[in-house]
């Protein structure tokens, strides 16, 4: 049973959840921009930056399954602030040493975000807590501002981090150098993350139950949450051809484009992409949900397809903006939809195998895709393969679940 419901606000959890994802964005944020920047400069191919962020979102997707699958028995308080120790884990080594082996090692055990989007257990456990103290028809509503609040702060974290690193390099510090003061930053977000964490209360605990635990903890909710899974782990293995360290690597590349300005690029993709999660509340009351995720996701990939035919910089950048002004709408929506087909017992379990699903075909794509932007003529062979795989992802999302009604409340609800 949903606690506090008849709150028209959100109470002290739930606000400091809004805080917690910020925090946290902002430094996946600060990361990303650099990331493989500072790989290349410490010497690594294409390929071999590919393969390490491939071999670092597997890494993620073994150690989120464990916590989220266990956070609702276990405590997802607990849970969550163990995530905050593997993000630290995972930022000092890379920080210390330029050593493959134990940069392999440290993604593997630790959390590290090579997108600027979610990885790690958070985003699961954050949900089903954030559920706890909502009512069912302000889910969505609360579920995009909770998208917009990350999608800020990635953008302010992307626009911090490229800016940081070239004002560090004018005054006369290496690249490299430049680098590493922001995966020490990282790190040390971990630890503030950490330290937040602890002043969650028992309200966000999964309610307690009698019904027999499945494999994946699940038990009333596993088909449709494994059928939800497999086409999640579509698209997000098609949106890992074009992850945010990727894609600022290729305007690097391509263009010559600057840290700084690499950091504006995505702190202005950032903020169209979180605004767009709140167009989608709105839409997703007058058609529901599941169209709502198809009919914004299919020009968003079509755009995508049309990045790397642009001839310069500014018409590039601006079909990627225009893109990211409607790439989002499909995740509150997605989020809501989820949360909307499972027991409140269920909740961390189906938001985290749905979450691992992606991060599964995610992790997949970057070792592909490192040695297509080794070589100039397939560079832009990442951005048509994602395009085209997440448009064969909507129309089977569309075929399977558009008689669906388990969105109907979430229609009617009112302005949030």
């Amino acid at each position: 049973m949903l606690r506090k419901s008849a709150n028209p606000t959100l109470d002290r959890d739930g606000q400091l959840l809004f805080v917690t994802r910020a925090a946290r964005m902002f430094s996946y944020g600060f990361l990303s921009v650099v990331l493989v920047l500072y790989l290349a400069g410490l010497g690594f191919s294409e390929r071999r930056i590919g393969l390490l962020l491939t071999l670092t979102l597997v890494g993620d997707v073994l150690v989120s399954l464990w916590i989220t699958l266990h956070a609702d028995r276990l405590g997802r308080k607990r849970m969550l602030i163990l995530g905050a120790a593997l993000m630290v884990a995972a930022g000092v080594p890379f920080a210390l040493s330029g050593d493959f082996t134990v940069l392999v090692l440290a993604a593997t055990i630790g959390v590290i975000s090579p997108s600027g989007n979610e990885v790690g257990p958070f985003l699961a456990i954050e949900q089903a807590a954030l559920s706890e103290v909502l009512p069912e028809e302000r889910r969505t509503g609360v579920f995009a501002w909770y998208h917009l609040t990350g999608a800020f702060a990635t953008a302010l974290g992307a626009l911090a981090g490229g800016w940081t690193a070239q004002v560090l390099q004018s005054s006369g510090m290496t690249p490299v150098a430049s680098y590493r003061v922001l995966v020490f930053a990282y790190a040390a977000a971990g630890l503030v993350l950490a330290i937040l964490f602890t002043r969650m209360t028992q309200a966000v605990e999964a309610p307690i139950s009698s019904a027999p635990v499945g494999r994946w903890g699940l038990h009333g909710s596993k088909r449709v949450v494994l059928r939800l899974s497999a086409l999640f782990s579509l698209d997000a293995f098609a949106g890992g051809f074009v992850i945010q360290s990727l894609v600022a690597y290729w305007f690097h590349r391509r263009f010559g484009v600057e840290p700084g300005v690499l950091g504006s690029i995505f702190f202005a993709a950032n903020v169209l992409a979180g605004l767009s999660a709140l167009y989608a509340v709105r839409l997703a009351r007058r058609i529901g949900l599941i169209r709502t995720m198809v009919i914004t996701h299919i020009p968003s990939n079509v755009l995508l397809i049309l990045v790397p035919l642009m001839p310069n910089l500014p018409l590039a950048i601006g079909v990627l903006l225009l893109r990211f002004s409607i790439s989002q709408m499909d995740v509150p929506t997605r989020q809501a939809y989820t949360m909307a087909v499972v027991a409140p017992d269920e909740r961390s379990a189906a938001a985290g195998v749905t979450g691992i699903a992606r991060t599964t075909g995610a992790a997949i794509s970057p070792v592909l895709a490192g040695p297509m932007l080794a070589v100039p003529a397939f560079s832009g062979l990442p951005f048509f393969l994602a395009g085209g795989l997440k448009l064969l992802y909507d129309l089977l999302l569309y075929r399977n679940f558009k008689s669906s009604e388990a969105g109907a409340p979430e229609q009617k609800d009112g302005p949030q």
